[in-house]
């Protein structure tokens, strides 16, 4: 690879099977089937948006989300185990938040998996709350997800998003 940084780009058709590969490696036991990968790309751009990282030619990491009215959902994030250090979760997670501001979003969720450390504390520098949890949320794990929720700041204050108590 290239001593270059990565840079994102959208996500297209042509990217889905290396996509899908990479998801199966990250997620084995919960994997997004190929099917489900082309179905949320073929609601971008009117509800979805998924942006893939590379570097130095090969996609390392993915993201996408849904907004639809004032809402979003982050729907993956997905960082391939050699890079995670190389701050390319940040940069999709930062895609994906300003995405959400463009569409007018004020809330934005997550679901993550329960023990993930490193993913939970990278969405509370981002200002994400816990607000639930959904049991056996990940199947056929069972594993539990921590719900997590990203308010806009109030419009007097600013139109970034922040985390704590803002309404």
């Amino acid at each position: 690879m290239s001593g270059d940084g990565p840079r994102l780009r959208a996500m297209t058709e042509a990217d889905l099977a290396e996509v899908h590969a990479l998801e199966t490696r990250l997620f084995p036991e919960d994997a997004w089937s190929l099917g489900m990968l082309q179905d949320e790309l073929a609601d971008q751009p009117r509800t979805r948006h998924y942006v893939v990282a590379e570097l130095g030619g090969e996609i390392v990491g993915y993201a996408g989300l849904a907004a639809a009215a004032d809402q979003a959902d982050v729907q993956t994030i997905g960082v391939r185990a050699d890079v995670r250090e190389a701050g390319i979760g940040t940069l999709l997670l930062t895609d994906l938040v300003e995405e959400a501001g463009r569409r007018g979003a004020d809330e934005v969720f997550l679901e993550v998996r329960a023990g993930n450390d490193p993913a939970i504390r990278l969405y509370e520098r981002f200002g994400f709350e816990r607000v639930g949890l959904r049991k056996r949320y990940y199947q056929p794990s069972g594993t539990d997800a921590i719900v997590m929720r990203r308010r806009r700041a109030p419009r007097a204050a600013g139109f970034g998003f922040t985390g704590g108590n803002s309404q």
